[in-house]
């Protein structure tokens, strides 16, 4: 089996903390990339204080952080800022995710590393990106939602918007962009010699995930009414429904044949097969039906049936029907927990071991190599 994964050679320096960069990293690491985590002396990456912990460091760091490197180094000191771009001019790749001008008066800023390594690929994540007027502004993953008009477009029967299930702008607006620019720009050097910057906007980017109200808007059907479009509970073809348990039906049917099967096994009477027009009607009636029964009844009727149509599980129920994997291979701590818990996208035939996770402090940066010759 070739061992040599994509990215092996390339050198990443991480100075980000909390979720989209240190994921993106990993994402790095676990193509190969050779990552150095530089984190502040003392606590560290703040999710070390996270809970569970696993010694005096958190699961959530551990899992993030895994096949990583962590030193210690006060960027504020000018003579451990001075090491810290020692690193940067033998990097390939840097990271960060400090608010706009915080590097730049660390003097770790694009130009600061740009003058000792001019083919960098330098790295910048953050809310609002590098310009404009909102650059300053503290947020986090629920305010960008928020301010994107994305968070609205769902609403209970209260016309609230409910809490995402996940943070949608910190991974899908931060960590993958980052990521996917990372590569491309490495591509990008491999045939000209140049570094650039990447201005990583997760506002911005959360504009993909939209995609289909911008389109809808252009092309004059005009804005979202929260929680009237086909995809945001304006349909009976998609929706969530209570059983009679307390349990929910995850209802996509969106295609008519779906659509059509699914009304013969819930006995759905013909005149609400073309719900246009009286689609709550049509809701309430499905309602009624999947609420008359419980949700081990709806999975025994939906199995082997092409009707888009599933019991919302529970974490044990997906692990268990082996749609969500939990990676028990030989990547453990001291502590003995599996910090291969967080399966990688990346389709790599090697999987590095974790590195120095879990320690209640962080090793000093060292004074000789940190990297080896290339």
């Amino acid at each position: 089996m070739n061992t040599l994964q994509p990215l092996s050679g390339v050198r990443v320096l991480d100075l980000s903390t909390l979720l989209p960069g240190p994921l993106a990293t990993l994402l790095l690491a676990e193509s190969g990339a050779d990552v150095v985590k530089i984190e502040r002396p003392g606590q560290g990456d703040e999710m070390r204080t996270y809970r569970p912990t696993l010694g005096e460091a958190s699961a959530n760091y551990a899992v993030l952080n895994r096949g990583k490197r962590a030193y210690a180094a006060d960027l504020k000191n000018p003579a451990e800022r001075d090491r810290v771009l020692e690193l940067a001019a033998e990097a390939d790749v840097v990271v960060e995710q400090f608010r706009p001008g915080v590097v730049d008066r660390l003097g770790l800023g694009y130009e600061h590393v740009r003058a000792v390594n001019p083919g960098v690929i330098y790295c910048s994540i953050t809310g609002y990106g590098q310009h404009g007027p909102h650059v300053k502004r503290a947020a986090h993953d629920l305010n960008y939602l928020a301010e994107t008009g994305l968070l609205g477009v769902v609403v209970d029967g209260a016309g609230n918007p409910p809490l995402p299930p996940t943070v949608l702008a910190d991974i899908a607006a931060g960590t993958y962009p980052a990521v996917m620019n990372i590569l491309l720009a490495l591509r990008q050097r491999d045939a000209t010699g140049k570094g650039c910057h990447l201005d990583i906007a997760m506002t911005r980017n959360l504009q993909l995930l939209t995609y289909g109200y911008f389109a809808t808007h252009q092309g004059g059907g005009g804005w979202p009414i929260p929680g009237s479009e086909l995809l945001t509970g304006g349909s009976p073809r998609y929706q969530v429904y209570a059983t009679s348990d307390g349990r929910h039906v995850a209802v996509a049917a969106l295609e008519q044949k779906f659509w059509e099967r699914l009304a013969e096994l819930l006995q759905l009477p013909e005149q609400y097969l073309d719900e246009r027009g009286q689609e709550s009607t049509v809701i309430t009636a499905i309602a009624d039906r999947i609420g008359a029964r419980t949700a081990d009844h709806w999975r025994k009727v939906f199995e082997g049936e092409d009707v888009c149509s599933v019991v919302v599980a529970t974490f044990e129920e997906a692990v268990a029907a082996g749609l969500v994997d939990i990676d028990s291979g030989d990547r453990l701590t001291g502590e003995g927990f599996d910090v291969g818990t967080l399966p990688s996208p990346v389709d790599s035939d090697l999987r590095r071991p974790p590195g120095r996770l879990g320690y209640p402090a962080l090793d000093p940066l060292p004074d000789g190599p940190v990297w080896p010759g290339r």
